[in-house]
């Protein structure tokens, strides 16, 4: 069965060579297609499948296409891939466009992720405090504002016990989308005495 999906594979990349160069990865027993980092097609027991999209919606409902499906962990998962028959590819036009309609879906959707931003793209936050947050199930901007500085600040600090009030700062920085230095004056009084209000340690002036 490997040697079939390797021979659809280099079918695959000659047919569709247009679209670019085309690259294989293994994945969940079949094999990615991609172009860039842009993962458009699978290949599974010797079948190839392109990724659906809305343009490509209505071929998939008038040829009844069948989708992938992969076996994850021991359990069957249905992925939005329809098969390619022998008919389509038999009509090679045709094939090529809707798999450069397959690949502009899944670069549009890349670049979706990309736009989406992370805690680390915040002022003041840097990835080591992502890294903390993340583990403290602070993992969006969202989360962020609504636990408030003080709030995500007591649960990273259980990450890690040398965080000073400058991290509180930068926590404050970020929700208000200022630099630390630019926090108002009141607000950083605040912050400064409800931190030395807390139980004395060791640690709490490490001024991280």
């Amino acid at each position: 069965m490997k040697e079939i999906s390797y021979e659809r594979i280099y079918q695959s990349q000659e047919y569709l060579s247009p679209l670019g160069e085309i690259h294989h990865r293994a994945l969940f027993g079949g094999y990615t297609l991609s172009v860039g980092d842009a993962v458009f097609a699978m290949v599974s027991e010797g079948e190839l499948y392109l990724r659906a999209c809305e343009q490509s919606a209505t071929y998939c409902v008038k040829h009844a296409s069948s989708f992938l499906t992969l076996v994850k962990r021991g359990r069957p998962v249905l992925l939005n891939y329809f098969r390619v028959d022998e008919g389509l590819w038999q009509d090679r036009e045709r094939l090529l466009q809707l798999s450069s309609l397959s690949l502009e879906s899944a670069r549009r959707e890349r670049n979706k992720r990309h736009q989406r931003n992370r805690l680390k793209d915040l002022p003041n936050l840097t990835f080591q405090i992502e890294v903390l947050l993340y583990e403290a199930g602070i993992t969006d901007e969202t989360a962020l504002r609504a636990l408030g500085a003080e709030a995500c600040w007591l649960k990273i600090r259980t990450k890690n016990r040398h965080l000073g009030i400058k991290v509180l700062f930068a926590l404050e920085g970020a929700i208000e989308g200022l630099h630390e230095a630019a926090l108002p004056a009141h607000r950083r009084r605040e912050l400064t005495e409800w931190f030395n209000a807390l139980p004395a340690s060791k640690e709490r002036h490490s001024g991280r």
